[in-house]
């Protein structure tokens, strides 16, 4: 069952997230931060994976750990799959050596959504560190994005697909946004279980 599952963990084919490095200059931490995350919504640049997100962030938004996740993180970025075509940065509030932003994606599998990130400065740099939540979580472009990945797999038959995505829109809206948040596949590979024995 798990190698069927290899299309989880959400966020790995949600958020496809490549960064590039932030340009300098007499740029504020605001500017800078707004630059990573707009750049990270279009970039398809390998490099940018190390250089602008922490392992935390590049182990929480993959399936992988260490080495891994990096390898998953560059694949992602160069096939631009899910990016959105733009992304409105707001809410920048930073602390020290600490920061937090909202991004609002338009296009891409997370259309119309604001996501809550959380930032870190290293050498002068801020990188993606954290993916917080959604200020306004809405599942549907969630769902859809699913539903095509699970349509793309092989392995998996339409009667399958139908009932793994019935049993996600009937989860209670915080337990969708936790899953997806925490990058917990457990939920989906009972989901599919559930649906195989019929």
């Amino acid at each position: 069952m798990n190698k069927r599952l290899r299309f989880v963990p959400f966020l790995l084919l949600v958020f496809g997230l490549a960064l590039a490095a932030c340009g300098g200059g007499g740029e504020s931490a605001e500017d800078k931060i707004t630059s990573t995350i707009e750049t990270a919504a279009t970039s398809t640049e390998a490099s940018v994976c190390k250089e602008t997100q922490t392992l935390a962030f590049m182990e929480q938004t993959n399936a992988g750990t260490g080495k891994e996740a990096e390898k998953e993180c560059e694949e992602e970025a160069t096939k631009g799959e899910n990016n959105p075509e733009s992304v409105k940065v707001s809410e920048v509030k930073v602390e020290g050596e600490k920061a937090t932003a909202d991004a609002e994606f338009i296009g891409g599998n997370f259309n119309e959504q604001t996501l809550e990130v959380a930032l870190v400065e290293e050498n002068g740099e801020w990188k993606l560190d954290k993916f917080v939540g959604f200020a306004n979580f809405d599942p549907t472009p969630i769902i859809s994005a699913l539903r095509k990945q699970l349509e793309e797999e092989p392995s998996i038959k339409p009667q399958m697909t139908s009932c793994i995505l019935e049993g996600l829109e009937e989860l209670p809206e915080e337990e969708f946004e936790k899953l997806v948040v925490e990058n917990n596949s457990q939920p989906i590979v009972e989901l599919a279980e559930s649906c195989e024995k019929g």
